[in-house]
């Protein structure tokens, strides 16, 4: 989204300097996400290696876990794609604010939503009337 909205400002203003930057999650949200990267790549190396982690643990097997042994290419790729899909959406903020001279003019974690095209040009037009 940042992408567009800058693309088309630079189209209109082409002397404005615009920045994008990712705002960072929670803490707690992405060590979880952290965790679930090396539990994935644990997961995967045991399903490659055919190694079983429950026996180590003296506990059952679950047939999942059983399943993903006996189909290995299946289960490596449903765990990369899933845990991927589950540690994007952690550490996804979905922040999207706008400063204009060091100035806050719009906040998506505020308004809980972004601006529409025409929303953007009026700010800039307005700060830029102001600056003047």
């Amino acid at each position: 989204m940042f992408e567009q909205f800058a693309h088309a400002i630079q189209q209109k203003y082409p002397d404005l300097y615009i920045e994008g930057d990712n705002y960072p999650p929670p803490p707690t949200r992405a060590l979880v996400a952290q965790a679930m990267t090396i539990l994935k790549m644990v997961a995967i190396a045991c399903i490659i290696a055919g190694q079983n982690p429950f026996t180590w643990l003296n506990m059952d097997t679950p047939n999942i876990y059983t399943w993903a042994l006996e189909n290995k290419f299946y289960s490596v790729l449903m765990i990369f794609f899933i845990s991927n899909a589950i540690e994007g959406q952690m550490i996804s903020t979905g922040a999207f604010e706008i400063i204009f001279n060091d100035v806050p003019v719009w906040s998506k974690l505020d308004t809980g939503r972004i601006p529409s095209y025409q929303e953007m040009l009026q700010i800039i037009d307005n700060h830029m009337r102001l600056q003047a």
